[in-house]
């Protein structure tokens, strides 16, 4: 299997987790630096729409107004409903541990 077949592009994986309304958004704000990806104790951050995710990666981003820490749990393989792309991420507290449930 090749490398990208466990891999997907950061701006695809966001529009699939129905993270951004759109394609265009999501890659806006990866060009914009505003994403950081933590892969194996390895923190950076990107530039490059093209950038490739993997289950177990870290992302660190701004949404509705907080920055936020998801976990990735899965790469999705269309844009379906929302509580299909929940399943693709798991959002993380500052500890690293699940964030608590919204009221």
């Amino acid at each position: 299997m090749s490398e990208a077949g466990n891999a997907q592009r950061l701006d695809v994986w966001l529009w699939h987790a129905r993270l951004f309304k759109t394609r265009t958004l999501a890659t806006r704000i990866v060009t914009k630096g505003q994403i950081r990806i933590e892969t194996a104790g390895t923190t950076r951050r990107i530039t490059k729409a093209s950038a490739l995710v993997r289950e177990g990666d870290t992302l660190t981003l701004p949404l509705n107004n907080q920055i936020v820490r998801l976990e990735i749990l899965g790469l999705g393989e269309r844009r379906g409903p929302a509580a299909e792309a929940r399943l693709l991420y798991r959002r993380l507290d500052e500890a690293g541990e699940p964030a608590e449930p919204a009221a």
